[in-house]
């Protein structure tokens, strides 16, 4: 899932180097949203500079594996949180959690938070669009739709992004290549749905939620580079304000929607805890390094793991039915994300011709 700031997250976080890419990358996944401002900036300088194949270490892999799995657990940590909590107090949790492990780091590094007053605002407008809303959002559709279908609903925030792009990035253009990925994409979802049965055994309003939190991310990637892209704050300054405004934006609303707990039963605790501590505030460390290491290409990779996941946990975890439509319709869609954000080739120039009979 996505982190705060999308993807320094966000965690979160897909980029290929057209516009569209870039503006949705971190969007990708849930967690990954964390850190947009700063993998803004970070993914502009990665993109133009490869890694140098020699600095990589395998150890990469290893913290890939483990992003992979932290986010595809996080509609796992939702289901389990929403059974002991309303969906609001599992989401200030999770954004509390989540900025108290950036706040711990940022205090051992003695960096500190932004000071202007325009970062500050632009990055309210960013926790809203990329933390309070969508993950409010995906606990209150995981009330009534599974977490598989949650986990594939999310992996459709490339599509919306590329979508948006094109009407909020006036230097994007759409290409054969795209159209056809995002038409391939949407025709996943008509087949997660099942969609020839008129939607029979889905819950609408659920769905319609999972997937408005899925395009609450490119909303606020968009949102990111139009405003903080190349900001001089750090990648762990900006994630850090930006839950910390989540928090409070989920703060003041939380007691307005909901009543206090009566008891705070422990294992829908420690799921609150984990979505928070790992999938939004630690993921997005992880993410970052991955990032810096070996380039946004790869590291958007993650996102296509995090669905399989999400279903392999929904379903031995949470005995969640399965049909055949769904892991069918999820590689749907997984091929049209890839295909949108995918560049075809360049070509090489052709040889110059001799004429062997020109001597």
């Amino acid at each position: 899932m996505s982190t705060a700031t999308g993807a320094p997250t966000a965690s979160a976080d897909t980029t290929t180097n057209p516009p569209a890419a870039t503006a949705c990358a971190a969007a990708d996944s849930d967690a990954a949203t964390t850190a947009a401002p700063a993998v803004a900036s970070l993914r502009a300088t990665t993109a133009t500079a490869a890694p140098k194949a020699g600095g990589r270490t395998h150890g990469w892999q290893l913290r890939f594996a483990v992003l992979s799995l932290i986010w595809g657990f996080s509609f796992f940590f939702i289901k389990v949180g929403t059974q002991g909590f309303a969906p609001l107090q599992v989401t200030l949790g999770r954004v509390g959690f989540g900025a108290l492990v950036l706040l711990a780091v940022l205090a051992v590094k003695r960096e500190r938070l932004p000071r202007s007053a325009r970062t500050w605002a632009h990055l309210t407008v960013a926790a809203f669009f990329l933390n309070a809303l969508p993950f409010s959002l995906f606990a209150y559709a995981e009330l009534t739709v599974p977490s598989t279908l949650a986990g594939i609903c999310n992996a459709t925030s490339p599509l919306w992004g590329m979508v948006l792009s094109v009407v909020a990035l006036s230097e994007d253009r759409p290409t054969r290549r795209r159209v056809a990925g995002l038409g391939l994409g949407f025709l996943g979802v008509l087949t997660v749905l099942g969609a020839w049965q008129g939607f029979a055994g889905t819950d609408l309003t659920g769905t319609l939620m999972a997937l408005g939190a899925s395009l609450c991310y490119p909303v606020g990637w968009i949102y990111v580079r139009r405003t903080l892209a190349g900001t001089q704050h750090s990648h762990l300054s900006m994630s850090s304000a930006q839950l910390l405004l989540a928090t409070a934006q989920l703060a003041v609303v939380t007691p307005l929607f909901t009543t206090a707990p009566a008891d705070y039963p422990l294992v829908p605790l420690l799921a609150v805890f984990a979505l928070g501590a790992l999938g939004t505030g630690l993921a997005f460390l992880i993410q970052y390094g991955l990032v810096a290491e070996v380039g946004p290409t790869t590291a958007q990779m993650v996102t296509y793991f995090v669905p399989v996941i999400a279903t392999a946990a929904g379903v031995a975890l949470l005995h969640e039915q399965l049909s055949w439509n769904t892991p069918v319709g999820a590689l749907i869609i997984l091929a049209g994300a890839a295909l949108t954000q995918s560049r075809p080739r360049p070509r090489r120039p052709a040889p110059p011709r001799t004429d062997a009979t020109s001597a």
